[in-house]
């Protein structure tokens, strides 16, 4: 009778446990405004067919209900007459339902009949407040008792924007101890939101700033964390890894190697991470850890504060890599393998600056910008520890540039040789009158600035490609050796431009002034202060402004950079303010070319346009003009036909000087053939000389 009684109540007892258990879940419900899902259930869609049936004015709003199971609801806004979503905060997660299943398996474990009477618990359930409060009563080891439910939740932008404050909580309220497993679990559940099929509807998301609080929060709880085996690999999800290792003063250059794939179809993206020795030297004897974390789809998903200094978007085209690294570390270096790979994206190095909420090119330095790998030196702080490369906005290139400039560089280096031999040849029955001495003289050094300039730029860009795979220890001399390439480049092709602007006052001279004439001497003076002296003031003043903040390079290549400090307009301002001086020169020019008589014929009228033409044609290339389609270059969206044009006048314009300023010169070919028939007067008079009677018994005697 005892034993009956017993089993009564203990089978009351599991009736009222079972009840309350639905209580509690019922509880829940009316408390959440919405019916729970069961893990087991494939999780239905947030989202609603049926967009807002009201009339679309333009940049009105109207917002509808989620689905059935969610709470929240989806805006949208005109634009172009159809209404287009912009916001959503559907939702199915929930404080409680986070920790629903947790309690009720510990509920219903405590209700086996071989556990006694005293044991059972008959209170309410503990109504859970905040996460950390549910994570220290059910999981406070290793977080696992919140995956399940968040991996089974649809990446909705409202479960995206709770996750997302799931995670903010946790690294500011449980970051006290982190281990190893508790970062196991904290990258599960961020891996479930970084997901490739999630990255869309972080735009929906109001709180724009939920992805770099997301940056953030894993920083910060990354900071927290205690490594206490030598195993590198900590968490390895699919779109969210973590290493680390211990190191000291005494340990080699240590570097994070990542591999990861954008998605599932996609090639993996490789970045990594290095600590110089240098560095390492600046460490305490004792133990340190250094930290790693890499993110393939977190670059698509970042949203940069607006500022006035800079468009956005910007796309990131790497992997982000973050660090967490001792005090006394301040530089890296981080390589990262391109995601676009086509030749016209060129990157910027930039670290994310918490604080800021957005990209800081400060924070980096280029140290090489191949095709498929960029490579940075940026300097960790506790403001900027994560890091990637942009998309840096570029000139066009493409591979018919390519080929034209090193085939037109080619040609023009080799008729510039011929030129000045063919100067050589003829300076003496050329240069007559003083006009003409000056004349040769600024043709002479307009092809040695040139003929140098070319030379200069083809050894800095093979240079430029040689230094890629140096090493971090020799980029200090390499670096020099791209500066010093880079300012006589600079120089020899100011020096360039200003004697075609003394060869164009030269000819302004000898048509405006008949009667006066300057001393040669003095016109020497004034040619090669105008040909060398002011190029060297403006390339030696650029160098000094610029070289002292690292702004005068191009860190992809041997010339004046763009980017920071703007040096390359100390080389574009002089180049086209000589060249619309020029062009007004040979306008005067055109004007001044023998105009035709009242009865002149028409065979008169052709001649004198021929003449035009070919004046013209001559001085384009002679005085500079054709750099003035490097106007149209400059601009963007500039379509390859410009760039094509440009880089062909320009490549080949040694050969031009060689064509319109030596051979097409009748004076120079009179001197030519004058200077050969002398040639082949002596050679035949030494022949006939050597075959003279006088000469044949001495002929006889040494072939005797």
């Amino acid at each position: 009778m005892k034993m009956k009684s017993q089993a009564t109540m203990i089978c009351c007892l599991m009736f009222f446990l079972s009840t309350e258990c639905s209580h509690y879940r019922s509880k829940i419900h009316i408390k959440a405004g919405d019916k729970l899902q069961r893990p087991e259930e494939k999780p239905k869609s947030g989202r609603i067919q049926d967009k807002c049936h009201g009339p679309c004015i333009s940049s009105s709003n109207c917002s509808q209900p989620c689905a059935k199971d969610f709470h929240g609801e989806i805006g949208f806004t005109c634009n172009q007459k159809e209404w287009q979503k912009s916001t959503e905060t559907c939702t199915s997660l929930s404080v409680e339902k986070l920790f629903q299943d947790s309690s009720v398996e510990s509920r219903l474990s405590v209700a086996a009949p071989s556990i006694p009477l005293h044991v059972l618990d008959f209170r309410a359930p503990e109504t859970i407040e905040s996460v950390a409060q549910g994570i220290r009563k059910n999981c406070p080891l290793d977080y696992a008792c919140i995956i399940d439910v968040v991996k089974s939740s649809e990446t909705t932008s409202g479960n995206i924007a709770f996750i997302v404050e799931l995670l903010k909580n946790i690294s500011t309220d449980l970051s006290d101890n982190v281990t190893q497993e508790k970062m196991k679990s904290y990258s599960q559940v961020a891996n479930h939101i970084l997901d490739a099929a999630a990255v869309s509807n972080w735009a929906f998301i109001p709180n724009k700033n939920a992805s770099s609080d997301l940056l953030q929060s894993v920083n910060l709880f990354a900071r927290q964390l205690h490594i206490h085996n030598k195993s590198e690999n900590i968490a390895n999800e699919l779109f969210i890894q973590t290493k680390g290792f211990h190191l000291n003063h005494s340990t080699s250059e240590k570097s994070f190697d990542f591999s990861m794939s954008m998605n599932s179809t996609a090639e993996d993206i490789s970045g990594m991470v290095q600590i110089p020795q240098q560095e390492l030297r600046k460490l305490w004897p004792n133990a340190s850890q250094a930290i790693s974390i890499a993110f393939p789809t977190l670059g698509s998903i970042l949203r940069e504060a607006h500022s006035q200094n800079v468009s956005l978007p910007r796309r990131v085209n790497g992997l982000v890599l973050s660090v967490v690294l001792p005090e006394r570390l301040q530089e890296i270096v981080l390589t990262f393998e391109k995601i676009n790979k086509t030749r016209h994206a060129r990157a910027q190095c930039v670290g994310w600056h918490s604080k800021k909420r957005r990209w800081d090119e400060k924070a980096c330095k280029m140290m090489q910008d191949v095709r498929n790998e960029v490579k940075c030196r940026c300097n960790y702080t506790s403001a900027v520890m994560s890091f990637s490369i942009l998309m840096s906005p570029t000139l066009k290139t493409d591979k018919v540039l390519d080929y034209i400039t090193c085939i037109g560089l080619s040609i023009s280096i080799l008729s510039l040789v011929l030129c000045l031999i063919i100067e050589a040849t003829v300076w003496s029955r050329v240069v007559v009158t003083d006009i003409s001495y000056m004349r040769h003289v600024s043709i002479v050094n307009i092809a040695v600035s040139l003929l140098t300039a070319n030379v200069c730029f083809i050894i800095g860009s093979n240079f430029h490609n040689f230094i890629i795979g140096s090493n971090f220890h020799n980029e200090v001399q390499d670096y020099n050796v791209c500066v010093a390439m880079t300012f006589f480049s600079h120089f020899f092709y100011l020096s360039l431009f200003f004697w075609m602007l003394f060869k164009a006052l030269l000819i302004i001279y000898g048509i405006l002034v008949i009667f006066r004439r300057m001393m040669k001497s003095r016109m020497m003076v004034i040619g090669f202060a105008i040909g060398y002296g002011c190029p060297l003031i403006i390339a030696v003043t650029t160098v000094a402004i610029t070289e002292p903040e690292k702004g005068y390079v191009r860190p992809e290549a041997c010339w004046l950079t763009w980017v920071s400090t703007k040096a390359l307009l100390a080389f574009a301002i002089p180049a086209l303010g000589i060249v619309a001086v020029n062009l007004i020169v040979v306008l005067v020019v055109a004007v001044n070319t023998q105009r035709p008589s009242l009865g002149s014929s028409k065979s008169q009228d052709v001649a004198i346009i021929m003449r035009i033409t070919k004046n013209v044609a001559i001085l384009t290339p002679m005085l500079g003009l054709t750099w003035g389609f490097g106007i149209a270059t400059l601009l963007e969206d500039t379509p390859l036909t410009f760039h094509i044009i440009f880089a062909s006048l320009n490549a080949f314009q040694g050969f031009f000087i060689l064509l319109f300023g030596t051979i097409m010169d009748h004076k120079i070919r009179d001197a030519l053939r004058m200077r050969m028939s002398s040639l082949q007067g002596r050679s035949r008079a030494a022949e006939n000389a050597s075959l003279s009677p006088t000469n044949g018994p001495k002929l006889m005697n040494r072939q005797g």
